[in-house]
């Protein structure tokens, strides 16, 4: 469906949370090296709870390797400098949802990469710094998962 990608995320429950985020949602998890952990850190393990071998998850030593894995897909660099509101896209299924480190957020050089469709932003209050990574993540996912009418998705029971 989606392409989500962390650039050297650090923080293990961050992407513990992503792997069960893709699993439930059908998208891709894309991670761009250097990783703050090993891929079987306890606290990743927990996080994506018994959702790891239900998730696709891709592993790629360099932003050239993402971009040969990914392109030519539609690439989202969300950082909150960006000037268009994720709300604002008409997703596509295969489009790339692209995050930084939890410390820092995308450098420069990733944002500034001629393959980046677009700068977005989650809008959030004045003053604040960031929102957590797996939370971006989700709000972002799911809004191109709903434009899509939540393809894939079991229908609710009628009771």
């Amino acid at each position: 469906m989606f392409h989500i990608v962390f650039v050297e995320p650090r923080i293990p429950p961050n992407t513990g949370n992503a792997i069960r985020l893709v699993a439930v949602t059908g998208s891709h998890l894309h991670l761009v090296e250097p990783l703050g952990f090993t891929m079987t850190d306890a606290k990743l393990r927990r996080a994506g709870l018994d959702y790891h071998d239900l998730a696709t998850v891709t592993l790629h030593p360099t932003l050239a390797h993402l971009w040969a894995a990914v392109l030519p897909a539609r690439v989202y660099a969300f950082t909150a400098s960006g000037r268009t509101s994720y709300a604002d896209i008409a997703y596509r299924p295969g489009d790339v949802l692209m995050f930084g480190p939890e410390s820092t957020g995308l450098a420069q050089e990733v944002l500034a990469d001629p393959n980046v469709t677009d700068r977005v932003r989650i809008p959030m209050l004045a003053g604040r710094r960031s929102l957590n990574l797996s939370n971006s993540a989700a709000i972002a996912s799911y809004e191109a998962w709903r434009q899509q009418g939540f393809a894939g998705a079991l229908a609710p029971e009628v009771d």
